[in-house]
């Protein structure tokens, strides 16, 4: 990580000039007529005055405000107009860079902004300002408030969000300064999960990697220092394959009469990372750490290359990616292919333009006219941003806007299209009630079903690259509560929980009203909406049915409200009752005795039983677990609720199946099943399990629709060649839409 006074070298970074005192190294900060001359070289017309004004405001309102490195305070917003400089920004950006610490840590004012600066750098400064008003509340609510006005700001104003990432990077380059572990983990998780997304949303590619490394390396730092080791070894070890494989691709290129640059690049450390998770690989078995860039001068040039290297090398299959025709959402775009290189080498090549890699690398910034009058980039024309700002406007809790915004910005894509051709984007795993909230949230409150490709899906069938949604919706119909445990993007589950909402304190209104009134009547009180109105505000409420909510939901009890609204009753005595009275009558639920298979490494005459979080079968890899009072449950290897346990080693048991090829012994698997609704359906999938030997110990419906029911089926099978037997015969029938095996209760 950068020494704060040294957040890159003096050639690297023009704004500041390291001198030696003997002991340590100081930082000499840079004159405003320097920073004038910097943005002339890539602005002839840069605004002196402006430059000049803004510089000595924020030199004299910082003073003698120290950093936590020691380092003056004024250093920072030098340091972050040197990232933007470098990103070759207009003269008001850079002026906002050098003041936009002013009013949060000085006695400077927005109105103080205004009055010198004029409007347009006041609306800047303001949108990067944090709130300071909220200082009493959470730390996350105050997070979310923060983001949650970023989000407006910078929709107004993009360079907004430029100088907070500017901002963000020069603080995490000085993270280490910061004394306390937990602020400094608390930096490095937000600039994860928020502010390294919103770079990648933007296409600043470099500023990502460099965002994502820093917090890495806070959060994880033995990860971080063996990857880089690795990195290290890697690159000495195989520098010769890599200038071969450089020149072969040139050579190759040259013969075709393709004018190409071809450069090397090397994967980030956290990418690394975040893939070996992903994909649940080890190091040595990921084949893109190096991949290798072609750049050439025209998008035909682009499809021509590719074709060359296709004929030249096999084609690794599943690596093809055209982000040419159908660019990432902000606006990336390159052709990626695997192919098996020279020197038998598994390899990445990127192709694309000059002019796509300059997109690639500065992103938004790289389309920015620094010059007055240029056309400049408006952020309403991101749809990410868009979707945000209706999170914003759906969602009543901060922390609930701050979740929202994560689904939304952290996740890979998938792109769809629409029966008139047009491309939506969303995350891995949407669905199409994901893709309607994405057309419009009119659409989603009314979709009914969805045609994927012009086959009619449940609603929660998981959308891939490439498939052609047809959402079908009906007026007057209202978004199911159910819809929340599939969606994946934030504005979906903003919208369905808005509803819910709606719908829920409906419900609390009638059932606290519902208690209030019973009470009354007990108390031979005549009911009141008056009374308990007049009272409201004792209880956080503004209305009588704010006050009726809380009681339905029990957030407030009924009888502290009626003692508030009739202040002069006494209560009666309550008639208690016994636990028999509220027991009586009901059945105990129905016990399955465990199967009596023996187990490889048990103690004979163990008890035993089998997790019914992921129903084990013979067949399935199986470790046991001590339960106090159980004797030993045995569980899947790959089950979650093994988490659990990973601080009780002494209670882990190495077990495995017995080795009889055959038993009589039946065990319960779990099945879902979503069944086309027709007549027949339930008989034809009844018929194929019993003819496949299985049977049916428990079944019911999890959801229906017109068109499909879904099922969770418990069948009794000998083991896991059996119940996958049983699968494959159901999904031959037409009458089964889809058949998985489930875990879970």
């Amino acid at each position: 990580m950068r020494n704060p006074d040294q957040s890159s070298s003096p050639a690297d970074n023009p704004l500041s000039k390291i001198v030696s005192d003997g002991k340590a190294s100081r930082l000499k900060l840079i004159r405003q007529y320097e920073l004038v001359d910097l943005v002339r070289a890539y602005d002839p017309d840069v605004n002196e005055d402006l430059l000049n004004r803004a510089y000595v405001f924020s030199m004299q309102a910082h003073g003698s405000q120290l950093r936590a490195s020691g380092a003056p305070f004024f250093s920072h917003p030098l340091e972050v107009a040197a990232i933007l400089t470098e990103m070759k920004m207009d003269s008001t950006t850079i002026a906002t860079a050098l003041l936009h610490d002013t009013v949060e840590d000085t006695l400077a004012s927005l109105d103080d902004i205004e009055k010198q600066f004029g409007p347009g750098v006041a609306r800047l400064v303001d949108g990067v300002t944090k709130l300071s008003r909220i200082k009493l509340q959470a730390d996350q609510v105050t997070q979310a408030e923060n983001f949650r006005k970023l989000i407006v700001a910078m929709s107004e104003d993009i360079r907004v969000l430029l100088v907070k990432l500017a901002d963000r990077l020069h603080n995490m380059r000085t993270l280490q300064y910061l004394k306390s572990p937990e602020k400094r983990h608390r930096i490095a998780r937000e600039t994860l999960d928020l502010y390294a997304p919103l770079a990648e949303r933007i296409g600043i590619e470099k500023m990502k990697d460099e965002l994502e490394d820093l917090a890495f390396a806070e959060l994880n730092p033995d990860a971080h220092a063996s990857i880089v080791a690795r990195l290290d070894f890697l690159r000495r070890k195989d520098d010769a394959v890599t200038q071969k494989i450089l020149k072969e691709l040139k050579t190759i290129l040259r013969e075709a009469k393709i004018k190409a640059t071809v450069v090397g690049r090397e994967k980030a450390p956290y990418s690394i990372w975040r893939k070996m998770q992903r994909k649940n690989v080890g190091f040595e078995q990921l084949s893109d750490i190096m991949a290798f860039r072609i750049l050439v001068d025209t998008i035909d040039n682009c499809y021509q290359v590719l074709g060359i290297i296709h004929s030249h090398y096999h084609v690794i299959p599943g690596r093809f990616k055209d982000y040419i025709s159908t660019p990432k959402p902000n606006q990336y775009q390159s052709l990626h292919t695997g192919i098996m290189g020279p020197e038998q080498q598994r390899i990445e090549i990127q192709i694309r333009t000059h002019t796509m890699h300059e997109v690639a690398e500065l992103g938004v910034a790289a389309h920015w006219g620094y010059k007055e009058g240029a056309p400049k980039t408006d952020g309403h024309q991101y749809r990410w941003l868009r979707e945000l700002l209706d999170i914003v406007e759906h969602v009543q809790k901060p922390e609930e806007f701050l979740e929202n915004t994560k689904l939304e910005l952290f996740q890979d894509q998938v792109f769809c299209f629409t029966p008139k051709g047009d491309l939506i984007a969303l995350p891995s795993g949407a669905s199409p009630v994901d893709f309607a909230y994405a057309v419009h949230g009119r659409v989603g409150d009314a979709c009914v079903g969805a045609k994927v490709n012009g086959r009619m899906v449940p609603l929660r069938t998981i959308l891939r690259n490439g498939d052609q949604v047809e959402i079908v919706t009906q007026k007057g119909s209202t978004p199911s509560p159910a819809w929340e445990r599939f969606v994946v993007t934030g504005k979906a589950r903003s919208c369905i929980r808005r509803f819910i909402r709606t719908q829920q304190r409906s419900e609390y209104i009638l059932l606290g009203k519902s208690i209030l009134e019973k009470l009354c009547k007990q108390e031979a009180v005549d009911f009141s909406e008056k009374a308990f109105e007049s009272v409201a505000k004792n209880f956080q409420g503004n209305s009588a049915d704010d006050l009726f909510a809380s009681v339905g939901e029990s957030l407030q009890p009924a009888r502290e409200v009626f003692n508030a609204a009739y202040p002069g009753h006494k209560l009666k005595q309550p008639e208690k009752k016994s636990l028999e009275h509220f027991t009586a009558g009901r059945l105990k639920e129905p016990t399955k005795e465990s199967s009596p298979l023996t187990l490889k490494g048990l103690i004979p005459g163990m008890a035993v039983h089998y997790a019914r979080c992921c129903h084990p079968l013979p067949g399935d890899p199986i470790v046991g677990i001590v339960t106090t009072g159980k004797g030993v449950t045995i569980h899947t290897t790959d089950c979650e609720t093994l988490e659990n346990f990973l601080d009780s080693p002494e209670r882990w048991i190495d077990v495995g199946w017995n080795d009889k090829k055959e038993s009589t012994d039946l065990m319960v698997g779990r099945l879902n099943v979503i069944l086309v609704n027709k007549p027949n359906s339930l008989a034809s999938m009844s018929t194929i399990i019993a003819k496949n030997n299985g049977n049916i110990f428990n079944m019911k419906i999890t959801s229906r629709t017109p068109e499909f029911y879904d099922f969770i089926i418990d069948l009794e099978v000998r083991d896991l060649k059996h119940l996958k037997t049983i699968i494959a015969a159901l999904r031959a029938s037409s009458a089964i839409n889809s058949v998985e095996r489930t875990k879970g209760r």
